[in-house]
């Protein structure tokens, strides 16, 4: 199955016919107790970013080279963080990883189930205010009150109030629905011109395919850190810029800041605002993960971007997708999940349940840095601005419609051959390394994952 996913893949974002030839994917396709082939599809993705990225080495060196991926390898990247340990000192797990109350499946009154997210602050006081119970209840109080909701109402009124949760559907209600009905033409992931510039180099230094090309990274918890971490493996500067208001999953961000430098920034002032225009004039790449319609409304829209500095590559990457309803509803991996149909088909009738991994989230990253290579070649090749569109729900809905496995889960592998070792701000880490190999320009990560602050908001060069 694997070729002919990573050639549509590659012709999904424009790439030219036969570059998926360029790569070889090996071993066990399932590494999860589902009938998902979410190891499948995160292996394919990868693979087309090692095709992506040797096809423009090979442009401009005229150099060919070998590029694998190791199924077991990509499987054990869906839970990437797990695999996290310092020499000294432990790694806490996040706290929707220990039963938090508010991070869970429950069944409704009308026999439905809604999954809550209200894990962090401000998600878990804007739901105990739907909910009307204190936001240290125990989970058989929250159980309580959900019991008297209907499902679809919960799921409105969690909605209204800004935070998250969604109601348990079934594959083909969820395909039924307006929200997948208006991402579905955008497929696993978008790239769309925008606007018209001059033809750019997708490197501008020796050695890597993306060597000195500027990548904005706005995004935070796993998706969009992941696909910033996936540019730099291929040599990109990648600026994680994240505002000193917003709380993150410290063990994320450890995961998913390999290869970049990291800093605060206050959009909610003026010279924040200012900084960010300034270091988008010089940026290739904008990747946010924002709510939708939210940097819009200051001025850093995909047109207004495209403006501000032609030839940039959009990204915009989120949970329910860049159009339709819910384009403007914020939501987590458990949403994702919950609504496409797979909790309900990964559980019992009674009872549905989460696969046991980030499948969407670590997907949905990949194909972001695969939609923005891609955006580079064809700026290499015709110029102009692009727009990276990429969704959990986009990616859990090629999982739903993808071909089913056994559900047999084969194990990683051999683990230890997927291990490397950092010096960093946080002691010695052992943690996965790239997964895509390639012989002439290995993926590497320059710069040690550091805490988000330990920069300053500027490029380094």
């Amino acid at each position: 199955m694997a070729p002919d996913m990573v050639a549509e893949l590659l012709a999904e974002c424009g790439l030219p016919p036969g570059t998926s030839e360029r790569v070889t994917v090996l071993g066990e396709d399932q590494a999860y107790a589902t009938t998902f082939p979410i190891v499948e599809c995160a292996a394919s993705v990868l693979a087309a970013i090692g095709a992506t990225a040797s096809l423009l080495w090979e442009e401009r060196t005229g150099e060919t080279q070998e590029v694998t991926v190791a199924r077991g390898h990509a499987g054990a990247s869906l839970v990437g963080f797990l695999f996290q340990r310092l020499e000294d000192g432990e790694i806490p797990l996040p706290a929707s990883r220990l039963d938090h109350p508010l991070v869970q499946l429950y069944p409704c009154r009308d026999g439905r189930w809604v999954h809550l997210h209200g894990a962090l602050p401000h998600l878990a006081e804007r739901t105990v205010g739907v909910l009307g119970c204190a936001a240290d209840s125990p989970k058989e109080t929250v159980a309580e009150r959900v019991s008297q909701w209907d499902a679809l109402a919960l799921e409105e009124a969690l909605a209204a109030a800004g935070t998250c949760g969604a109601m348990v559907r079934a594959a083909d209600e969820w395909d039924g629905h307006p929200q997948a009905a208006a991402i579905g033409p955008l497929g696993r992931v978008s790239v769309e011109k925008i606007g018209d510039s001059p033809p750019e180099p997708a490197s501008r230094e020796p050695g890597r395919p993306l060597g000195g090309l500027r990548v904005l990274d706005l995004t935070r918890v796993l998706a969009g850190p992941t696909g910033g971490r996936t540019l730099a493996e291929h040599g990109a500067d990648v600026l994680l810029l994240n505002s000193p208001h917003l709380v993150n999953v410290p063990v994320f961000v450890m995961d998913t800041s390999h290869g970049k430098r990291s800093a605060h920034l206050d959009l909610n002032q003026a010279d924040g605002v200012a900084s960010l225009r300034d270091l988008a004039r010089g940026a290739d790449v904008f990747s946010q993960g924002y709510r939708g319609g939210a940097l819009e409304g200051r001025g850093f829209g995909p047109d207004a971007l495209a403006e501000l500095r032609p030839g940039m590559i959009c990204v915009t990457i989120n949970c329910y997708g860049d159009a339709g309803p819910w384009r403007k509803r914020a939501g987590w991996e458990q949403m994702a999940q919950t609504v496409s149909g797979i909790a309900a088909a990964q559980g019992a009738p009674d009872h549905p349940a989460l696969i046991a991994a980030a499948a969407c989230d670590y997907t949905t990253g990949y194909l972001a840095a695969l939609g923005a290579m891609g955006a580079l070649w064809r700026r290499a090749h015709e110029g102009g601005s692009y727009h990276v569109r990429v969704s959990l729900c986009q990616t859990a809905m090629w999982f739903t419609h993808a071909t089913k496995t056994s559900g047999e889960a084969k194990g990683f592998g051999d683990t230890a051959a997927y291990m490397t070792a950092s010096e960093t701000p946080y002691g010695r880490l052992h943690h996965l390394a790239p997964v895509v190999r390639m012989s002439a320009t290995p993926p590497r990560w320059e710069r040690p994952t550091a805490p988000i602050g330990t920069h300053q908001p500027e490029w380094a060069s």
